[in-house]
């Protein structure tokens, strides 16, 4: 996969901000990313 296409996808890029910020449970990372975007937990499993 292309780095533009990673970046080119908001929850992608959402997750590289968060992480931008140091290291993170993937718990948490996981709920930030359900609850701003509306996504299932199964979705963001494949976004990781």
């Amino acid at each position: 996969m292309d780095a533009f296409d990673v970046l080119g996808d908001p929850v992608r890029r959402r997750i590289l901000e968060l992480l931008a910020d140091g290291e993170q449970a993937v718990g948490s990372v996981s709920a930030v990313i359900r609850i701003e975007f509306g996504i299932s937990s199964p979705a963001v499993s494949q976004h990781l």
